[in-house]
């Protein structure tokens, strides 16, 4: 985890961002294409600013996200930001 931007945490994979929080605005993350079309429809979640077209959602509140469900959601994010890692890359970081 690195602080960027200010106040901005950024939580990182070799190097690749898969997830940032900041005070009093959420949690941004990567997820599937399937996921951030059917998280936006429904209301759950919003497309994340500046990151939307790598398909990248806020969610605003996380008091409504359960921990399991966002537990999940971060688990994806550092697995889709991890499998562009070069193999090289992934093995020196344990994730082959």
């Amino acid at each position: 985890m690195d602080v960027q931007w200010g106040v901005d945490q950024v939580y990182k994979v070799g190097g690749r961002m898969f997830a940032v929080t900041a005070p009093g605005h959420g949690c941004s993350i990567k997820v599937t294409d399937i996921a951030f079309e059917a998280l936006i429809e429904i209301g759950r979640a919003r497309p994340a600013p500046y990151l939307a077209r790598a398909k990248w959602l806020r969610f605003d509140d996380l008091a409504v996200v359960e921990d399991d469900e966002m537990t999940g959601w971060l688990a994806t994010s550092h697995a889709l930001v991890a499998a562009k890692l070069t193999r090289k890359h992934r093995a020196e970081l344990g994730l082959v």
